[in-house]
């Protein structure tokens, strides 16, 4: 796997089907058509080209021993995220943390489990010299 900073950016659409590949693990294109379908209208060979081209990027590994080719992640969901929020704080926040996660906590009310989870991590960040 590539370094994180050198990973390619995946378009909403690419990011939409690897988190079908995280979710689900190998699979066809048919079956990620038919998972995506569920959510959103997409053509089958819309996805099969967004997926040549996501193997093209290396954004998935495709083994083609059978007459379907079998796709996969060949990032980490973690790192593309890092990558991801990385960028977004740059860009959007002049590498502020402190306006990102505000921003983020005031979308939308989290849980008491999401809470419980961030003050832990913040606990842990204070633990840490």
């Amino acid at each position: 796997m590539p370094p994180e900073s050198t990973l390619p950016r995946p378009t909403d659409a690419e990011l939409a089907i690897l988190r079908v590949l995280w979710d689900c693990g190998a699979s066809t294109v048919r079956a990620v058509h038919e998972a995506l379908e569920s959510t959103q209208s997409t053509g089958y060979t819309t996805v099969l080209k967004l997926m040549q081209i996501m193997h093209g990027k290396g954004l998935v590994t495709r083994d083609d021993a059978n007459k379907a080719h079998v796709y996969r992640p060949a990032v980490e969901e973690e790192a593309i995220q890092r990558n991801l929020v990385a960028s977004l704080l740059d860009r959007a926040f002049q590498g502020s943390a402190e306006k990102l996660v505000l921003r983020a906590l005031s979308l939308k009310p989290s849980t008491p489990e999401e809470l419980a989870a961030i003050r832990a991590l913040l606990d842990k960040l204070e633990d840490t010299p």
